[in-house]
């Protein structure tokens, strides 16, 4: 084809194309009644109901106090002998005093080889390790930093709750930091194993959606008054179906002093050891501490406690069952322990001792449980 001819074609080409591409642009205004869409205007809303602003001026006062904590693992670099810490898991804590003392749970930092606390400000800083006490799922870190970022969390009471009172959870739920979530107690006297089997007794349940990170974290009344600790969920899933359960706060406030004064919790001890289960089924034994042994020179030795024992044709020669501390029943060593971490090292408690069929009272001072 000529050169001529040729151009003429594709500038032809070029002017069709051109036409179709404004014809294109001009067809919405060809449409019968479409017009020029616009934004919508905003309506106007009245103020916050009365319970949201409750809710807002809580978080604004509480979440001051709350802080994200990740667990740090030492890993070794594959191609040199470098040590590094790198991020193991994460969960909640909160200021417990202006001192700088971090508490959250146990199973947060359990196997950890550090951990880093970031305040609400997202300042962040090395934390140490003061104490823990696995039965109760606690444990206590300390930051250093300004007394100004450390408003301590206002402390509460767990012995009145009601079921059907608001609570309020604020924590760190998959990472996400200063997470508010609302509910109600849900029960009340749960009683939740421990991760090292211990039974905590006295626990607080609630629907606030509780999720993996709000571990540690605080459960607040409506008033901003710490009631609890975040611990556990039940749920089939992992991620929150509506029950989960938090240490009653007068458990917490009679631990954490502790763990801060002596780095660690020591339950006083009688200096007996209980026997199993088995053992009193197999006896048909009462409820209580059945004593296989008694430590030389220890308050049940002084207090002329017997264990069980063998006679020396092999039959079994009777002792004596614990069935109360203080009037207050126990059903076994857990119970006992349990009541005995309420008191003090040097304090005179009144036990219920059982033996063949005859119960009797008698007093024994209680030692350190070193």
């Amino acid at each position: 084809m000529p050169a001529f001819p040729r151009r003429l074609l594709l500038t032809a080409t070029a002017l069709v194309a051109a036409a179709a591409f404004v014809a294109f642009l001009a067809l919405p205004a060809l449409v019968q009644g479409r017009t020029e869409a616009q934004p919508r205007a905003v309506t106007p809303r009245g103020p916050l109901a009365a319970d949201e602003l409750a809710n807002v001026e809580l978080f604004k006062k509480a979440s001051p106090s709350v802080v994200h904590i990740t667990s740090l693992a030492a890993q070794r670099d594959m191609f040199s002998p470098a040590v590094q810490q790198v991020p193991r898991g994460t969960g909640t804590g909160f200021v417990w005093d202006a001192a700088g003392h971090i508490v959250t749970n146990f199973h947060v930092i359990q196997g950890a080889n550090g951990a880093k606390v970031t305040l609400a400000d997202q300042s962040t800083y090395d934390a140490t390790l003061v104490g823990y006490f696995a039965d109760r799922d606690l444990a206590v870190l300390k930051i250093n930093a300004a007394k100004d970022k450390l408003p301590p969390l206002a402390v509460g009471t767990s012995r009145d709750l009601l079921v059907g009172q608001r609570v309020y959870a604020i924590g760190n739920p998959f990472g996400l930091d200063q997470t508010l979530t609302i509910g109600i107690v849900s029960a009340l006297n749960r009683e939740i194993e421990s991760f090292n089997n211990r039974t905590i007794r006295g626990v607080v349940q609630t629907d606030a959606a509780i999720n993996p990170g709000n571990s540690g974290g605080p459960l607040l009344d409506s008033a901003g008054r710490l009631i609890g600790v975040n611990t556990q969920i039940a749920s089939p899933s992992g991620a929150s179906a509506g029950i989960g359960f938090a240490i009653p706060v007068d458990e917490v406030n009679r631990i954490v002093p502790r763990l801060i004064r002596d780095g660690r919790f020591v339950r006083p001890a009688i200096g007996v050891t209980a026997g199993s289960q088995q053992l009193h089924r197999a006896l048909k034994l009462p409820q209580g501490v059945a004593i296989v042994g008694v430590g030389r020179g220890t308050p049940a030795a002084q207090a002329g406690l017997q264990p069980f024992s063998r006679g020396s044709r092999g039959e079994i020669v009777m002792g004596d069952v614990i069935t109360a501390v203080n009037d207050e029943p126990v059903k076994d060593l857990d119970d006992m322990l349990s009541v005995l971490e309420g008191r003090q090292s040097g304090q005179v408690v009144k036990l219920t001792v059982w033996r063949e069929g005859r119960t009797r009272s008698l007093e024994i001072r209680l030692s350190s449980g070193e």
